[in-house]
Formats: structure tokens, C-alpha cells, sequence
């Protein structure tokens, strides 16, 4: 290829010069200079498969600010006719073209690989100069260190020595890194403003801006440059949608796992936070940030805040469980049930195949109830809805320290939403819908002086364009929802099948129940992993025909959608165990039939809280290992794989630089996209619904919880470090939606656990016994007292048990209800004990509801959501910031003016020479910035 031929703009490189094999850092331009703030992806495919001639090595573009130079290109237009993929490639590369030219107006540098082969990946290196990144800088309102430190400080003499004692104690558990924020000393921070300078700390331009806040700055300009060839297309976003880029980020700081000593941020937070051998250190939230952003720093903040607030629910739920271990030989029903000599004969569990039975022989189920089903889960259950309000409480107050420390608090929703672009989709159907009301020709679809304004009203789409994608959306949950219910529905029919087929074999009969409730639970965890995975897919599918604005609005819509099917699928096997099973059965004689010949199931005669438990610790188990094992960990492996392999069996020349060294650039394309942190925080939440909802009926939930999130952060430190691309840093100063849905589970919680201790387990049933119907004030004949009477020659013809091989002739059996007996005036009706026990539970409902919402509310109360010493710290800051700001303007105002009034005098050399000797030091260093309002040094 002829030297004249390269595509070279400015800055030219030769092609009969190889480029410089000495690279300093791989993170850079191939001058070794400019440092590549983010990347740009695409996939060429060339017509005629024309090589390149040029030297394999030199096949380099550099582009920058200046002229633009146009080339002749290989097998470009008119020398054979296109056909339509060829004519396709063919605008794809004449947008690529007018968007690098439209970001190197706007100030960017860029550096960009020869399309030498027939077909391949190209990739577009991007670079903000200084003037850009100071530009950008005062348009983004970004919070920068000014040169005034202040010492932030720790309250009283006895605070201070406990903090040193706590701080002591704990340095086996810090992760190695340097502190980014001084503990005791902090910079004041200030929009930067290029009128301004003199106020900022500038030693070196290069390292001013950090790596996460440079490539933020590119993504913004990026996300704004529009194309007009593309239908007047705004953002790299939606250029990205229409195919004609394959991929944009920003670079990771080297690689993780580089041998030898040199250390980057990204290596360093894989030694100290990514493994699973520093499980038990702390989190480095500051380098987190710094590196990811303020919005994933957020989100490792609350999980390790949630998952440290996990270890006293789990000793509590542990003291809890084993007071139902040590007091279950003292458990009187459970002891009634287990004794032999009472013989309470109970009526067959379903028609014809099943016999009488002996409530002894469910000895088993009764004494394993008691660990769950026992008055300190009442306790536990008042503790965990506290403690839930606790959480929310103190996370308010992280929120806001980590608030301070990272300079969020001057983050206003305005500025916030006028960073805010619109998403592709929305442009498309406001142009679509113009071009419609306005009956344009296709030829001025194209028009570039005819752009979507996204802040005309005339442009917005009223509620009339998303009527059709909102009745969609209607439809399509409701019938979603429906399909839970009716998957929930035919698990229990599975049930009451297996049942009753068990039945007929005597080797299978005995285990019947523990069969059918395990082979049930375990269809019931499988099919809310599949649906979850196709949930999550329909939700984001809905949330895209409902076409919102903005990526913001369209992630709470996601977030809401994702969450309510997901909430459902979840929980409507437990909450059909909870509060449904075993309440319309009916009663001998008279039972409810879903088919002819199947009866409704009932609970075991232990109840079915143990059920209830079984459900909620299988589901939530299994989710959280075959999510985390299979999903999280297997899946991006696979697709790491199957990348590979298709990168390796693609067609194409081989590449002459493929033994070399990869660049940075091409180790980052090769892994997984980001994608959000919507299933992190969703996998989250809903075990967060396991651990409060139902924890009255499993109190164990919080130690399964908290060894999971053990292994959880380090396996999502890992995944962000190790696998994905590095995500853009996105400034926010709280988690958005998360946190109401988290506060309404909490309130939701109170509610579920008082139906739980009400209605599902025997504590009320108990009370009621113990206090109104007991001749010694114990819990002596309770389970004779729950237990109704049945004459056996009133069941139904064709009912009766076949062969009876009971012991003895039975003429009355029992079963659990509170009903009259058949020789009272009204037999079988529900006696005065059931009423008793109704209103009993009615009122505790009510009144454990009020008090745990009085007890969650004086809390919230008693906890400020600011912390004192950060909301004394604010108002000082603000107060520092003033004086600091006047004092130097009033130091620039003088260094104006002294220059004049020495002219006036005499000796003016001497006296200009004696100030600058005495001019502050920090503003006459080489590379910062001087004290004039518009003048500064070159770096």
C-alpha cells in the first residue's frame, strides 16, 4: 500500500516506518504520549477480498485535530456494482466516517488500525486532550480537589481512643491499599471552572482527571455527537443499536494477573477485594469508586453493609433454633402425639386406597415442627422486622457519609437530568411519528437539518403513542402472573396425583407425604429458575415497546416490571404452603374434590409450618447455588468459550501481529460486556424477601443468607474485575428504586410474618387452649382438644377404606378442626373454639402489626438519616469553601495589580523581583497552574 494511500490526518506516520517497538504502557497511543481514554469496536467486511501490500506490521492510522484528509479506498464505490450486503458495509463506513470526523470537531484525538484484511475487527482509540477534558469538566459540573485541606474532625477524646482501639483491632481485616481519602484530612472540592484555576491543585494535567472520570467525559461526548447520515442519529448508543459499531468502553488499568511488581488499580483491587482468599477483609469502597464509579461503589457498599447486618440476625436465628432443640423433650403436644397409649385414630387421608391411621406414627413431623414452631420465633420475628428498619436506617446514613467523602452532596436532580440523552428507540419513534404527521418523502427522512429535538413538546410522545405498548404491557403481566398461578396450581394437582397413586402400594404408602413434599419442592425450584431467566427477558422486552425517554426511565420501569414477576414466581409456592394449603379441604364426609376421586391436600398433623419451612429453605438454597454456580459462574464462561472458538474459526487472513503481545484494547473486547447492575441488585432483594418474609416459619434463612453473600462478593468483585468490560463510572448519590422496594418488602414483612405466627402455626391455637380451656393453666390434652370426632358410617358410599387391616373396629376416627361432635344438635358445624380461636388470631394480627410498625417507626425516629458530625462537617465545608474562594480571588486581584503600581515608582525591577520570591510556592512550581485568572503553564 503507497504512503499516500493511508488514511492519515495531521500527525502523519509513515508506512516504511515501523512504529516504535519500545511501548511504555499499552494504555496509550502508539507515540507513547497520549493516553487512550476509551475504545470504539466495529467489524469491516471488505468486496473482493483485497489485501493489503503494506508492510503487516505498519498497519496503522493515527487521526487527530486538523485537516481532514480523504483516501481512496480499496474496492470503494463505482469500481463494481454493490450488491446489498456490500452496499450496506458500504454506509455503515461512510457513518463511521462522519462520526470519528464529528468527534475530532468536538476536540477528540483518535488513532484507529488499517482495514487491511478482507474482513475483520477494527478498533478506534480515543483521546481527550487537555482543553477538551477541561471543557467537558466545566460543562459536567465535576467536583474537583481545590488546593484548601481541612482536618475533618472525629468528636470527643472518649470517641477518638474508641476508634483507635476499633481501628487497631481491626487491621488484619483492612485490605492493603492506599488511602484515597485521608481519614483525618480532606480536600475542599469545587466545580471546575477554567475562570478558576488558580483554585485547583493541578501538578500534572495528565493525572488531574482520573482514569474512570477521563473516560466518563469521552462517554458523555460520545453519547451526544450525532450522525446525520444516519437519520440524524444522536449518541454512540444509537449508533451501537444500528449495528454500524459493534461495541464502545473504556479501557481496564493493565491486566490483573501481569507478572512482576508493577501495580495498576485494577491488580491491586484483584489481590486485596477479587479473590475468595480475602473473604474475610474488608471492602476497599474508595478504591472501588474510584475505579468503577460512584454508582457500583454504591452498590458493593450496601451489599457489604447488608451482609454485615446479616451476622446478628444469624446469631439470633441460631440461639432461636436451638432453643427449639432444647426444648423439644419438654414440648407437650409434641409429646401427646408421640404417645402411643393415647391411640388417636384418624380418618384415611384420601378415598378408598388409604387406611386409618394412628396419629403416633406422625411422631416424627410433630417433634420436627417444634424447632421452628415455638414462642421465641414470635421474638424473632418482632427482631427481624426491626432489624430490617434498622438496616434501611443505617444505610441512610452510609449513604450519605460515603455522600460526603465522595463530594455527592452538591449532585442536583437538575443537573443530573440534563446529563440525561435520549435512548435510540425513543428517537426513532418521535421521527417516525413526525415524519407520519407531517407526510415527509423519504428523501427528507434523511434531511440533516431536520433533528429530533428531544425538548420540543410537539416531539414527545403523549400517552395516545404508548397507549398500544401500555395495554401490552397490561396484558402480558397479567397473563404472566396468570401462568404462575397456574404452574403453582399444577404442582399441587402433581401432589394430590403422587399421593394418591402412593397410596395404592403398601411399600410406598409409609412415605407418601415426605415423598410427594420433596419431588414437589424440587419441580417448584426448577421451574422458577427457568421462568426467572424467561421473566427477566419478557420484562425487558415490555419496557422497550413502552418506549421510554431516557436510560434512567427506562431502567425503574425495568427494575419494577423484573421485580413484580420475579416476586411472584418466587414466593407463590410459599405463599400457597403459608396461607392456602390445608384451608379448604372440607371435612370427612364432606370433603372438596379438585377431580373426581381427588381430594384438596391437607397438612400434615404437625401443621404446615414444617412444610413451610422445607419450601422456603429448598427454593432459597437451591436458587442461590445453582444462580450463583451455574448462572453467574458457568454460563459467562461458556460464552467466554464459545466467543473464542467462533474468533478462531472465523474466515479472515491470518494476522501477522497474532503471536505479539495483545493490546490492552483487544484483551478488553474479548470479555464479557456490562450489562448493569440490575440482576446483582435483583438476586439481592429477593433474598432479601426470603430472609424477612417468611423468617417467623425458617429462622435459619439469615446463616444461609450470610454465607451466601460471603461467597456473593467476592464472586461479583471477580466477575467486574476479571470478566466483564470495565463499565462507565456514573456519578449518583443514592441506589435509585432499590431502596423503596426494599423499604415496602420491610413494611410487607410485618404483615406476612403476623399471618405466618397467626395462621400457619400453632402458637395462637395454643394460647387460646392454654389460657381459656385448660383445667391446669398447661398445655396438657391440647392435641385432643384441636382434634374433631367423625362417625365413620356417614362416609360416602364408595369412600370407605378398602380391606381394612386396622387393628381394632373403629367407629368414630378423628380429625383436625374445630367442629361439634356427631352427637351434638348441630353436627359437624363449626364449634365455639374455632370462633374463639379466629377472633384470637384476628386480634394478633392486628396488634403484633401495630406494634412492630410503632416500634419500626420510633427507630426510624431515634436514628437521624444524617449523621451529626457529617451534617456539621457540611456546614463547614460550605463555610471553608467561602472564605477559601475569597481569599483567593482577593491574592489573584492583588498579583493583577501589582505589576501596575510598581510601573509607577522607582526601583520597580528590585521590587518585582522580592515578589515574586514571596509569591505562594504551590502557584510558581513548574506544571501548576498560575495565579492569573487566564493563564496557567504548559505541562
Amino acid at each position: 500500500m503507497d504512503p499516500e494511500h493511508l488514511p492519515v490526518i495531521n500527525n502523519y506516520l509513515d508506512a516504511n516506518e515501523a512504529p516504535s517497538e519500545a511501548r511504555l504502557s499499552r494504555m496509550h497511543f502508539h507515540d507513547n504520549q497520549r493516553k487512550v481514554d476509551y475504545v470504539l469496536a466495529y467489524h469491516y467486511r471488505k468486496r473482493g477480498a483485497h489485501q493489503g501490500h503494506g508492510s503487516p506490521g505498519h498497519s496503522l492510522a493515527v487521526i487527530s485535530n486538523g485537516e481532514t484528509g480523504k483516501e481512496r479506498r480499496a474496492g470503494g464505490p463505482g469500481d463494481v456494482e454493490l450488491g446489498p450486503l456490500d452496499a450496506l458495509e458500504e454506509e455503515r463506513r461512510e457513518q463511521r466516517d462522519e462520526f470519528e470526523h464529528n468527534l475530532m470537531a468536538a476536540g477528540l484525538e483518535l488513532e484507529k488500525d488499517l482495514e487491511s484484511k478482507s474482513q475483520g475487527s477494527v478498533f478506534v482509540r480515543i483521546h481527550a486532550p487537555w482543553q477538551v477534558l477541561a471543557r467537558e469538566a466545566e460543562f459536567l459540573k465535576i467536583k474537583v480537589p481545590t488546593k484548601k485541606m481541612y482536618e475533618i474532625k472525629s468528636g470527643g477524646s472518649i470517641a477518638k481512643k474508641f476508634s483507635a482501639i476499633l481501628q487497631t483491632l481491626s487491621s488484619p481485616l483492612q485490605p492493603r491499599v492506599p488511602e484515597h481519602s485521608n481519614n483525618r484530612m480532606k480536600n475542599l472540592s469545587y466545580p471546575f471552572s477554567r475562570e478558576k484555576m488558580y483554585l485547583y491543585n493541578i501538578q500534572e494535567k495528565d493525572t488531574f482527571f482520573d482514569n474512570a472520570t477521563r473516560s466518563r467525559i469521552v462517554h458523555e461526548i460520545l453519547k451526544r455527537t450525532a450522525c446525520s447520515r444516519a437519520n440524524n442519529t444522536m449518541g454512540i448508543n444509537s449508533l451501537i443499536a444500528n449495528n454500524i459499531y459493534e461495541a464502545a468502553y473504556p479501557l481496564h488499568d493493565g491486566e490483573y494477573d501481569s507478572p512482576g511488581d508493577d501495580m495498576n488499580d485494577r491488580k491491586l483491587l484483584y489481590q486485596e477485594w477479587a479473590r475468595y482468599g480475602v473473604f474475610y477483609k474488608f471492602q476497599p469502597i474508595d478504591l472501588i469508586r474510584k475505579y468503577f464509579g460512584e454508582k457500583i461503589g454504591l452498590y458493593f457498599a450496601w451489599l457489604g453493609l447488608y451482609t454485615s447486618f446479616l451476622i446478628p440476625s444469624s446469631v439470633i436465628g441460631v440461639i432461636v433454633f436451638l432453643y427449639g432443640c432444647a426444648t423439644i423433650e419438654e414440648d407437650i403436644p409434641s409429646k401427646e402425639m408421640c404417645d402411643h397409649q393415647n391411640a388417636f385414630t384418624m380418618c384415611p387421608l384420601c378415598d378408598k386406597s388409604c387406611d386409618y391411621w394412628n396419629l403416633s406414627s406422625a411422631c416424627g413431623t410433630a417433634r420436627a415442627s417444634h424447632l421452628f414452631d415455638n414462642p421465641a420465633t414470635v421474638f424473632f420475628s418482632i427482631f427481624m422486622a426491626l432489624w430490617a428498619t434498622m438496616f434501611l436506617e443505617n444505610w441512610k446514613r452510609l449513604q450519605m457519609r460515603l455522600g460526603y467523602f465522595w463530594d455527592l452532596t452538591g449532585i442536583e436532580e437538575e443537573e443530573e437530568r440534563s446529563k440525561e440523552h435520549s435512548r435510540p428507540e425513543y428517537e426513532t419513534k418521535v421521527r417516525e411519528k413526525l415524519l407520519k404527521e407531517s407526510g415527509k418523502s423519504a428523501v427528507q427522512k434523511l434531511d440533516a437539518n431536520s433533528p429530533v429535538d428531544d425538548e420540543d413538546d410537539e416531539d414527545k410522545l403523549t400517552w395516545k403513542d404508548r397507549f398500544p405498548g401500555y395495554l401490552m404491557n397490561f396484558a402480558s403481566i397479567l397473563f404472566m402472573i396468570a401462568l404462575t398461578f397456574s404452574i403453582v396450581f399444577g404442582v399441587i394437582v402433581y401432589r394430590i396425583t403422587t399421593a394418591a397413586a402412593l397410596s395404592l402400594s403398601k411399600a410406598t404408602r409409609s412415605n407418601v407425604r415426605a415423598t410427594v413434599t420433596a419431588t414437589a419442592v424440587i419441580i417448584n425450584l426448577v421451574v422458577i429458575l427457568i421462568l426467572d431467566e424467561i421473566y427477566g427477558a419478557v420484562a425487558k422486552w415490555l419496557t422497550k415497546i413502552e418506549v421510554p425517554k431516557t436510560e434512567q426511565t427506562f431502567e425503574e420501569r425495568l427494575i419494577l416490571k423484573a421485580f413484580l414477576l420475579k416476586f411472584v414466581n418466587a414466593y407463590s409456592p410459599i405463599f400457597y404452603v403459608a396461607f392456602f394449603k390445608g384451608r379448604f379441604v372440607g371435612r370427612p364426609g364432606s370433603y372438596v374434590y379438585v377431580f373426581d376421586g381427588y381430594r384438596m391436600e391437607e397438612c400434615a398433623p404437625g401443621g404446615c409450618l414444617m412444610e413451610l419451612c422445607i419450601q422456603l429453605s429448598i427454593i432459597m438454597l437451591g436458587k442461590q447455588l445453582i444462580q450463583n454456580n451455574i448462572f453467574e459462574i458457568g454460563v459467562p464462561k461458556l460464552k467466554k468459550l464459545f466467543r473464542k472458538l467462533k474468533d478462531e474459526t472465523e474466515p479472515g487472513e491470518s494476522d501477522p501481529d497474532h503471536s505479539k503481545r495483545p493490546e490492552q484494547w483487544d484483551l478488553d473486547y474479548s470479555l464479557e460486556p456490562y450489562t448493569g447492575l440490575t440482576p446483582e441488585y435483583m438476586e439481592m432483594i429477593i433474598q432479601f424477601g426470603f430472609v424477612t418474609l417468611f423468617v417467623a416459619s425458617f429462622p435459619l434463612a439469615p446463616v444461609f443468607a450470610l454465607l451466601n453473600n460471603v461467597i456473593e462478593v467476592r464472586l461479583d468483585a471477580k466477575k467486574f474485575v476479571t470478566e466483564l468490560r470495565r463499565p462507565d463510572a456514573v456519578r449518583t448519590k443514592d441506589i435509585g428504586i432499590w431502596f423503596d422496594i426494599l423499604s415496602g418488602i420491610g413494611k410487607f414483612s410485618v404483615i406476612i410474618n403476623a399471618f405466618v405466627i397467626a395462621v400457619t402455626s400453632d402458637f395462637i391455637p395454643r394460647l387460646v387452649y392454654q389460657y381459656s380451656y385448660s383445667h391446669n393453666g398447661t398445655l396438657h390434652g391440647f392435641v385432643n382438644h384441636t382434634l374433631s370426632f367423625f362417625n365413620v358410617s356417614q362416609l360416602k358410599e364408595g369412600t370407605q377404606p378398602e380391606n381394612s387391616q386396622f387393628d381394632q373396629e373403629v367407629q368414630f376416627c378423628r380429625f383436625k378442626d374445630y367442629r361439634e361432635p356427631p352427637w351434638a344438635p348441630n353436627p359437624y358445624e363449626f364449634s365455639k373454639q374455632y370462633w374463639s380461636v379466629l377472633s384470637a388470631r384476628l386480634a394478633f394480627v392486628i396488634i403484633f402489626q401495630n406494634l412492630v410498625m410503632f416500634l419500626s417507626v420510633l427507630v426510624d425516629w431515634m436514628i437521624p438519616d444524617i449523621p451529626t458530625d457529617i451534617s456539621d462537617q457540611i456546614k463547614k465545608e460550605k463555610s471553608l469553601l467561602v472564605d477559601f474562594f475569597l481569599k483567593e480571588e482577593h491574592e489573584k486581584v492583588r498579583l493583577a495589580d501589582e505589576p501596575t503600581q510598581r510601573s509607577q515608582g522607582g526601583g520597580d525591577r528590585s521590587r518585582r523581583s522580592r515578589a515574586a520570591s514571596s509569591a505562594p510556592s504551590g502557584r510558581s512550581q513548574p506544571g501548576s497552574i498560575a495565579s492569573s485568572g487566564s493563564q496557567h503553564t504548559n505541562v
